[in-house]
């Protein structure tokens, strides 16, 4: 089983009201550049804070998990849909690392990452799947 690491920014935006697990839109992109959880905030591509993706290109772009959000016995639980990257016209990475973020939030705000162990590179025409059921996205006691 995959191990998902949250950004240390998005308990606290959490916190603070930043983040609609049930309504706003998240999305997982790719990106070969090691997450760092205390100190990446952002998607983006100024370094610092921010992490950036890989080209989105070859039918590669970042895509929306359709999450949803439930609370049952003082548990809530975030959960999505698993997400298909094919290639098409070309390669797509190298990439190790899926990373969900908030498209919602002014900022692209980071909520965490999945890694993969070693760079992968998609061969026209070759699916990579990002497994949900394989992840715990969010979870509130």
């Amino acid at each position: 089983m995959a191990t998902f690491v949250k950004f240390e920014d998005f308990v606290r935006a959490v916190g603070e009201k930043e983040h609609d697990l049930a309504d706003d839109t998240f999305k997982v992109f790719l990106t070969n550049a090691t997450p760092v959880a205390a100190t990446h905030t952002k998607k983006g591509s100024g370094g610092g804070a921010e992490l950036d993706g890989i080209t989105e290109e070859h039918g590669y772009t970042p895509e929306d998990i359709q999450n949803g959000y439930t609370a049952a016995a003082g548990v809530g639980t975030m959960t999505a849909v698993d997400v298909i990257f094919t290639a098409s016209g070309g390669t797509v990475g190298p990439f190790r690392y899926a990373v969900i973020y908030n498209d919602s939030h002014t900022s692209d705000g980071l909520m965490g990452y999945v890694d993969y162990g070693s760079s992968i590179t998609l061969q026209d025409g070759e699916s990579f799947t990002v497994d949900f059921n394989e992840v715990s996205l969010a979870t509130f006691e």
